[in-house]
């Protein structure tokens, strides 16, 4: 699969992004479509199934796969501007549902054409394409799910790198967790804060205006941590910079 062979995007967009950064969720339209490609979005798309299946139903994770997949299986292409839900289809989905052969061809036909946004724009967009210019200093940090589930670290700093105007500065351990982790948070509050603390130090360190990431999950969890410590440095979804004055 190559740029030139493909007419068309299916967007999977998040829960939590279609309820928080549904600005993100534009940009990232307005992003395809620059970029040369036909824009589709399924109006009946619903949950991955991550939280039910984090949390041990796996019954329930098992319909919403089912459904998802009846939705996504005939697209030529799938972007999803989160890294969590990507891995949730690309490596959790052939788990799930291993006992059932209709269903499993199915879910790896779909892993394979689901890529998370920024492994989409490096692999299959010309950087020429990306014009974008955003003035400010941005650390990045990188979701667990993305960076361990996906192996994902180079792609969204090759992304950036391409901004005018923009300078990246490292935190000290951009891939320790955030502490959110879905219901995680929920279940351990104290723990949660703790972790997400420590991601905090490690971004005011730095100096920075802006924290970049691709999880909508993550990108909520740490402004809160920074909200708590009356930080004026605010989040923002890769894809939001990248459409910046395209």
């Amino acid at each position: 699969m190559d740029q030139k062979t493909i007419s068309a995007v299916t967007l999977f967009i998040p829960c939590l992004m279609d309820s928080l950064y549904p600005q993100a969720a534009q940009d990232l339209v307005v992003l395809m479509r620059k970029c040369g490609f036909r824009v589709e979005y399924p109006q009946d798309q619903t949950c991955c199934g991550q939280p039910a299946f984090n949390q041990g139903y796996f019954e329930l994770a098992r319909k919403l796969a089912r459904r998802f997949l009846g939705i996504f299986e005939s697209a030529e292409c799938i972007v999803c501007p989160s890294g969590s839900c990507t891995a949730m289809v690309r490596k959790h989905y052939p788990e799930l549902l291993a006992d059932e052969p209709i269903w499993l061809e199915k879910a790896r036909g779909v892993g394979e054409k689901i890529f998370e946004v920024s492994q989409f724009l490096t692999a299959f967009v010309a950087p020429k394409k990306i014009r974008s210019r955003f003035l400010g200093k941005v650390t990045y940090h990188d979701s667990c799910h993305s960076v361990r589930g996906l192996g994902i670290y180079e792609e969204p700093r090759r992304l950036l790198s391409q901004v005018k105007g923009l300078e990246l500065i490292e935190m000290d351990d951009s891939k320790a967790c955030c502490g959110f982790g879905g219901l995680f948070s929920r279940r351990f509050p104290e723990v949660s804060q703790a972790i997400t603390g420590e991601k905090v130090k490690q971004i005011l360190a730095t100096g920075v205006e802006w924290v970049v990431g691709n999880d909508p999950g993550c990108l909520m969890n740490i402004q809160g941590g920074l909200n708590r410590v009356k930080s004026p440095v605010k989040v923002k979804h890769l894809v939001e910079i990248l459409a910046k004055n395209i």
